[in-house]
């Protein structure tokens, strides 16, 4: 086979077997059936064997039937088992039963909202049923919008546009409200953090609404292997929900290597880069004839990788279209020719963002190289699952970075296979979003007294809303008094209301995204380098009382990173825990003044550049989790040594906790105080960038053992002598003793680890 031939090659070569960390096999996996649903129309049967379904996995008839019942469902199953059956087929027995029944379709990309919405309509034409089935975004032509109101059948959209386009017109969608039978809920595990805080809320606004309309439509939710699919399940929705998780798919044997790319100069932990090292893998790959897909994780980075491998191909392939690119900024016709490309072998190579990460139909593919760790492992394990979407054997290749993260778990593949993902975790009662979308449900529907919005007793918020002057109590309920329109205000990607708005200055003033108030002074001060998708913006000012940062586009081999006068107040210790390093968590508030900026060149990480910043102080009321180190531990060290160990503690910390509560770097903040205000003893902190925080603290807390055992394993990982970018910093920010510190610091944990 080409895949076995192509691996064979590579694996007896001397300088790529050396710096495998990890060469394991997946063994193939039967499928297992079931009969069709006894209450499934038959006619949907008819049309699936048209279609080359004769029989269903056992996960997607019990999906079925449950929903078919009218419970609740979320189905959890890996990377191309199926699960679109799972909801298309109770939807579309609804559909065929009463035409008028409705069903709600949200996604989280329009890319995979497009892809879904060709499903359906291939269904439709086999069922030879004219269902009326639309996709309603921004879009969705103003000429449309109306037919779809009135005659979708099945609309899909994205939590967006629910949000802002159809609730607070609910009036309009009387039709759909009244009918509407089913809400499908796919890629849950993209709903963390302040998304999912804030798609709760959206989930809370439109049971309000049905209820208004006197319907109760079942939830059907799908997603990517996490750890609490079930809990993430009920806190977004609000309702008890059955877990299905018994995979009937099949799968082919896969082979799941970790490389990691030689190191080139040890003192300074610099390693060859991944970018070429996957070039190199991919092109072997895609030479032996295997049909390769690899995942960069930035557009910037897709674009690079494309243009080497079309440059080293071109004499081998000949066209130059048999390996493209795949990101956000395509057109989507352009995106629907690379799919169809894909399917049918005339694309060889495929180099993407995640945004092919999701369930995107792109067929059969030999191989998949991870060209770094994609941030968490269910997005691992789903890009992972990109390769041997059959029963034929397959490879996936993950290639490390130079950073923490891809460090550690390059050097412990033991702790990728062996742990199960993360959890998605949110917080619908921040006090922030919550807010905000108690002023959108009264402006939607009054909100009577005594009311509760999901867990929440609300009426303390609405006084506070009615001095405000946003609402005011009419016997015995509560009504919309401002002129505002609250839902327009609101940003399902942030916890504030006032966020710094980017603007492209040579395209028209374009806007291409917004930023939290507190992170803005540390990404968008004048001279920074913002990175949008990959792409680099230079940005030329700061308007911090308009609130408006303006960007150019620019190509330059650096990026920048601002110096924060950081000091942390704990305002209130919710849980602590005794032990080597005694934890904590509770509510801080945490000032920040930038003071420089660094300009640091990529894959060098070499200080090219600064510059001072100009910018008012910021201040930021969170949540956090914090160590302390015991005055006769502090005792041994010399307070510089000190400062060193405990500001590369700091990094590592953050580092590693976004690995354990999947989310992003930038989620999280830490920092490091020789001795901290409230107590005199040197501390540690990592808290949430976002105001009220959104539940990662708690859980850090909860995690504190494992979280400082894989950050003791990965500095003593590490192959630099005095400190690296790979696990406590450079020994230029740490110190030439900050490594061996930090470690001595974490050797006083163990029993907080055996906890």
């Amino acid at each position: 086979m080409a895949v076995d031939e192509a691996l064979d090659r590579l694996l007896v070569r001397d300088d790529f077997r050396r710096n495998l960390t990890l060469d394991h096999l997946l063994p193939a996996r039967p499928a297992r059936y079931a009969p069709f649903p006894a209450d499934l129309d038959p006619r949907l049967a008819h049309a699936l064997a048209e279609r080359g379904v004769t029989r269903l996995y056992t996960h997607q008839v019990e999906a079925a039937e449950r929903a078919l019942r009218g419970e609740d469902v979320v189905v959890v199953t890996p990377t191309a088992s199926g699960k679109t059956l799972c909801y298309n087929l109770p939807v579309l027995d609804a559909a065929l039963r009463q035409p008028d029944s409705r069903a709600l379709y949200l996604f989280p990309t329009k890319a995979l909202a497009q892809d879904q919405l060709a499903e359906l309509h291939g269904l439709s034409a086999a069922l030879g049923a004219d269902l009326k089935t639309y996709t309603y975004d921004g879009d969705t032509p103003p000429s449309a919008r109306q037919a779809i109101r009135q005659v979708g059948q099945i609309v899909v959209t994205n939590p967006d546009m629910l949000h802002t386009g159809i609730l607070p017109h609910h009036t309009r969608w009387a039709r759909l409200f009244s009918n509407l039978r089913y809400v499908v809920i796919d890629e849950l595990h993209a709903y963390r953090g302040v998304f999912g805080s804030h798609l709760a809320n959206v989930l809370r606004r439109l049971w309000r609404v049905c209820a208004f309309y006197e319907s109760r439509p079942t939830v059907i939710a799908c997603s990517a292997t996490i750890a609490n699919p079930g809990e993430l399940a009920e806190r977004l929705t609000g309702r008890p929900v059955r877990l299905v998780d018994d995979n009937g798919a099949p799968a082919g044997p896969k082979r799941l290597l970790f490389y990691n790319p030689p190191v080139v100069n040890r003192e300074l932990g610099i390693r060859r880069s991944s970018t070429l090292e996957a070039q190199r893998l991919a092109e072997s790959l895609i030479r032996g004839g295997v049909q390769t897909i690899v995942f960069a994780r930035t557009r910037l980075q897709v674009e690079i990788l494309l243009s080497y491998l079309q440059e080293a191909l071109r004499t081998r392939l000949g066209d130059g279209r048999a390996i493209r690119g795949y990101r956000g900024g395509y057109l989507p016709l352009e995106r629907r020719e690379i799919e169809r490309g894909l399917r049918d072998g005339t694309v060889r190579g495929v180099v993407s963002t995640n945004a092919l990460e999701l369930g995107i139909d792109i067929g059969r593919l030999d191989a998949a190289i991870l060209c770094g760790y994609p941030g968490t492992i269910a997005s691992a394990w789903q890009q992972i699952g990109r390769a041997g979407r059959r029963q034929s054997a397959s490879v996936a290749i993950f290639v490390a970075s130079s950073s923490p993260l891809d460090q550690f778990l390059v050097n412990h593949p033991e702790y990728f296979l062996g742990r199960d993902p993360e959890q998605g975790l949110i917080d619908p009662e921040n006090l922030l979003i919550l807010s905000a979308h108690l002023q959108a449900a009264t402006f939607e529907l009054p909100v009577g007294v005594g009311e509760r919005f999901g867990d929440a007793p609300v009426a303390e918020l609405l006084r506070v809303l009615e001095e405000d002057g946003a609402v005011h109590q009419a016997g015995e309920r509560w009504h919309w008094a401002a002129d505002a329109f609250p839902a327009e205000g609101v940003s399902l990607r942030s916890a504030a209301a006032d966020n710094v708005v980017i603007v492209d200055v040579t395209r028209g003033a374009r806007v291409i995204g917004e930023m939290d108030q507190f992170s803005a002074p540390v990404f968008l001060h004048e001279e920074a380098i913002y990175l949008h998708e990959g792409a680099q913006f230079h940005v030329d000012r700061l308007d911090w009382e308009e609130k408006k940062a303006y960007v150019r586009p620019v190509k330059v081999d650096y990026y920048t990173d601002a110096n924060l006068a950081v000091t942390i107040r704990v305002l209130e210790t919710h849980k602590s825990r005794p032990g080597g390093l005694p934890a904590h968590h509770g509510e801080v508030r945490v000032t920040a003044l930038p003071t420089i900026f660094k300009k640091i060149r990529f894959h060098t990480h070499e200080n090219v550049g600064s510059g001072p910043i100009s910018l008012p102080e910021q201040q930021l009321h969170t949540t956090a989790f914090w160590v302390e180190v015991p005055p006769e531990v502090a005792a041994r060290f010399r307070r510089p040594q000190l400062q060193g160990g405990l500001q590369g503690l700091a990094n590592v910390l953050r580092q590693v906790a976004c690995l354990h509560l999947m989310c992003d770097a930038r989620d999280l903040g830490s920092y490091a105080e020789t001795r901290a205000p409230h107590t005199g003893a040197p501390t540690v902190f990592v808290y949430e960038r976002y105001p009220g925080g959104v539940g990662m603290a708690p859980r850090l807390f909860e995690l504190a053992g494992a979280v400082l055992s894989a950050s003791t394993a990965l500095i003593a990982a590490c192959p630099c002598e005095a400190g690296c970018p790979s696990c406590v910093g450079p020994a230029l920010e740490v110190g030439e003793e900050g490594k061996a510190v930090a470690l001595a610091l974490l050797e006083v944990v163990r029993p907080l680890q055996a906890a």
